[in-house]
């Protein structure tokens, strides 16, 4: 026991000290490929769960030598892209001041750092960026707001949701910065795709009020995109790009059914116990002298009509795409339906045990009356609106 528990112990001194190594030299070939961010982060996690453990001495050497080339690359960087003074280059300078304040915030907490080596503090030294955040932010926003109004000013759908896409990021850094809120909406309204729905009924029946306002809400068919807005009711200030018309050909109710059908059911069923008596009439018992009793069956005989209630409706026709500013026909699909009301009800005289399962089941159901054709047209609407979610989402516009 005592060896067992003094192996343990050694096992796991063993991969704890394995680990540490592990993770310093992690760190130093994170540092030695440049790649310095992720050796800070890695030194950073380590030495804020102890800064005076034993390998905490080398995460901090690899921690001053990460985090002065990491600045030196960025700040060398931010100098090339203030000389070029592109569009790319005013963005990537806003975000690597960004990037260097970030990089500062993770290590701040642990200052000062003492190296448990040698007792010396850590060569990191933090520089107050602010100046040069707030001008390279002014830079940055300027120019987002002048890339987005040239895209605006070329008049074309893609552009105004290029636009966007460079508003949006404006907002996100200054929200009050000019009418940037105006140029959103303008944005995405004369970026976005307006699709007119209509519901041509040809079918000679009526479709429900209700099922009509479910089928033009296309709210529910989750086809939830920030480009494309659809309308069933026409806006005369809008030019739609593109029509959707759910064309209903054939409404067909078949008439109202019943029909019966008449069966003799015969099953042998126990019937209780009896006491059980050998071929010549005594009675069998067993070791204690007791009477041995065995189950009586008997034939249980019925009759019984089960009766079924049918009646169902198809509903026929197509879904139409069209490119409204071509003035085309782009696609056309089929649109079917199929609801069927059946009701199996039976009665029976005799002994309701020769019923089975099934029939014993239809013995409690009673007569139902007849749904009228409006509703049988509801009862389809499930299964209308299933298939056209299936054929929107799969024809999407974007």
């Amino acid at each position: 026991m005592y060896f067992n528990m003094r192996f343990l112990y050694l096992f796991l001194v063993s991969a704890m000290i394995s680990f540490s190594c592990s993770s310093v030299k992690r760190t130093q070939k994170y540092t030695a490929r440049g790649e310095y961010d992720k050796a800070i982060d890695l030194a950073v996690k380590k030495l804020q769960k102890n800064k005076t453990s034993k390998d905490a001495a080398a995460h901090i050497t690899i921690l001053e030598e990460a985090f002065s080339k990491a600045n030196d690359e960025d700040l060398r960087q931010i100098s090339f892209n203030k000389r070029e003074k592109s569009r790319a280059g005013i963005r990537s300078v806003y975000y690597t001041y960004i990037d260097l304040e970030n990089r500062q915030n993770k290590i701040r907490p642990l200052l000062p750092l003492r190296n448990p080596k040698t007792g010396k503090e850590a060569k990191i030294k933090l520089n107050d960026y602010s100046t040069n955040l707030i001008e390279a932010k002014r830079t940055f926003v300027s120019s987002l707001y002048e890339e987005a109004a040239e895209f605006m000013n070329r008049n074309n759908k893609q552009d105004f949701r290029n636009a966007h896409l460079l508003l949006s990021e404006l907002n996100g850094i200054e929200p009050n910065f000019k009418d940037v809120h105006r140029l959103l909406e303008d944005a995405h309204f004369h970026g976005s795709d307006f699709v007119l729905v209509k519901l041509n009924n040809h079918s000679g029946q009526i479709i429900p009020t209700p099922l009509q306002r479910e089928l033009l809400d296309f709210n529910t068919y989750g086809l939830d995109d920030f480009w494309t807005e659809y309308h069933a009711i026409k806006d005369n200030r809008i030019n739609y790009s593109y029509g959707i018309d759910f064309n209903f050909q054939a409404i067909d109710i078949s008439p109202e059914r019943i029909s019966e059908k008449e069966y003799h059911r015969n099953n042998r069923v126990k019937d209780g116990e009896e006491i059980q008596k050998d071929r010549a009439g005594n009675i069998v018992r067993d070791s204690l002298g007791n009477p041995v009793k065995v189950d009586r069956y008997v034939q249980a005989e019925a009759k019984i009509t089960i009766t079924t209630q049918q009646k169902a409706v198809f509903v026929g026709g197509t879904i139409v795409y069209t490119d409204l500013e071509r003035n085309r026909q782009m696609n056309s699909f089929p649109l079917s339906a199929e609801f069927i009301f059946e009701n199996i009800f039976a009665t029976y005289t005799g002994d309701k045990r020769a019923l089975d399962d099934k029939e014993s089941r239809y013995i409690r159901n009673k007569f139902i009356p007849f749904p009228n054709n409006e509703q049988m047209v509801l009862d389809a609407g499930e299964d209308i609106k299933k298939h056209l979610k299936s054929i929107l989402r799969r024809n999407s516009f974007n």
